[in-house]
């Protein structure tokens, strides 16, 4: 039996046949995401540096291990250096800002206090190692949500994203869409032209490279603007089917309700006792409400859609590893709250709790449970959302 063909022109790309479940084949993106949002859920649980070091590490091997040649899945690099930047950011500003706590003394360094109509505000001084160390605490912990985040914009096919968004909210899913594929698009088309640059034997550095690269960045991201303007206009993009007044205020008054009940029920979780009990039946009502009115909104679109997608079994456990990611997480912070957040006034050498680490597995396992991507080829623009279920190619 021969493997489907994809025909573009006069060449041939071979798709092989995917039916089986460890063959290369597109993952699902709610999966990706799934896990991704439970690894930033965990991470957002604990300051322990072992724990963020080990997430982040968790993360770009499994954005090493399954992340395909496609354009948008080159941004991760430039996630890992913004979250660089942000520890370092926070350090600067810990040294600059020196704040009066702590005993142990880090560094001395030249201090100025400003004027009183600056709020007195003192800048450098005796740097102390307990707020360095919470600077560095907290650098880390939001530099591993941000990994998380670009891992999913790496791994998940926006194209193939967009077919995952209900009905109800296609609009503004398209343009979450458009704005989470801005910077990875931002981001090859700089290393594109620079590297165009290089081979014409221009500089890319200094105050001229950085002119001659800005001014095709934008005209690429004028011209994709038009392009998609143009092709969303030529597909109908807005067009709602006629509903009825009644319906549609059934659907407004399921959906206020929803998150009423919802922003109740988590103000109750928060509380103990009886009032945590009903604060969560609560809240599981609210999201039922709103999983209705999204449900209801649904039925006045006039989208249709070919070959959805799927969801297999690797899809399903990599949705439920962020899911235990998250759970391990929060149950350790509860159980033991000191080695999730050690303490740093005095500095305490961090621990590593066992629910933790089982979580760090289950961070893990996307990167050894599921299929290989299919190569796209640098040599083709063959889209991800064309290549589709398993053992199927779109033409």
């Amino acid at each position: 039996m021969t493997a489907p063909t994809v025909t573009t022109g006069t060449s041939h790309a071979t798709v092989p046949n995917l039916a089986r479940d460890d063959r290369a084949r597109w993952l699902h993106p709610l999966a990706w995401w799934a896990w991704a949002l439970g690894v930033a859920a965990a991470a957002s649980m604990t300051t322990n540096p072992l724990l963020l070091l080990g997430l982040i590490t968790c993360t770009a091997v499994v954005v090493d291990r399954r992340r395909s040649d496609a354009p948008w899945a080159r941004s991760f690099g430039f996630f890992l250096r913004l979250a660089l930047i942000i520890v370092a950011f926070r350090l600067v500003a810990q040294i600059l800002f020196v704040a009066p706590m702590g005993t142990t003394v880090l560094l001395e360094l030249p201090g100025i206090t400003l004027p009183s109509w600056l709020a007195g505000i003192r800048l450098g001084g005796t740097l102390m190692l307990e707020p360095a160390l919470h600077a560095l605490y907290e650098g880390l912990r939001l530099a591993a949500i941000i990994v998380a985040v670009g891992a999913a914009s790496s791994l998940a096919s926006p194209h193939r994203l967009l077919k995952s968004i209900p009905a109800a909210v296609y609009e503004v899913g398209v343009s979450v869409v458009v704005a989470t594929t801005f910077l990875p698009q931002l981001a090859s088309d700089v290393a594109r032209i620079r590297a165009n640059r290089r081979l014409r034997g221009r500089t890319d550095s200094g105050l001229r490279g950085v002119s001659g690269t800005v001014m095709p960045v934008l005209h690429g991201a004028m011209d994709r603007s038009i392009a998609l303007a143009a092709a969303m206009d030529s597909r109908g993009y807005g067009r709602s089917a006629a509903v009825s007044r009644v319906r549609s205020r059934l659907t407004t008054t399921v959906f206020i309700v929803g998150l009423a009940a919802i922003a109740t029920g988590t103000y109750g979780v928060l509380g103990t006792g009886s009032v945590a009990t009903w604060g969560a039946g609560i809240l599981i009502a609210g999201v039922v409400c709103v999983v209705v009115g999204v449900s209801l909104a649904g039925r006045r679109s006039l989208r249709t859609r070919y070959r959805p997608n799927a969801w297999h079994r690797p899809d399903i456990l990599t949705a439920l590893a962020g899911g235990v990611v998250a759970a391990t997480f929060v149950i350790a912070s509860v159980q033991d709250p000191a080695g999730m957040n050690p303490s740093t006034s005095p500095p305490l050498w961090p621990t590593l709790p066992v629910l933790a680490l089982i979580g760090l597995v289950a961070a893990l396992t996307p990167a050894y449970l599921t299929p290989p991507p299919p190569s796209v080829g640098p040599a083709t623009d063959l889209d991800p959302a064309r290549v589709d279920s398993p053992g199927r190619a779109e033409s």
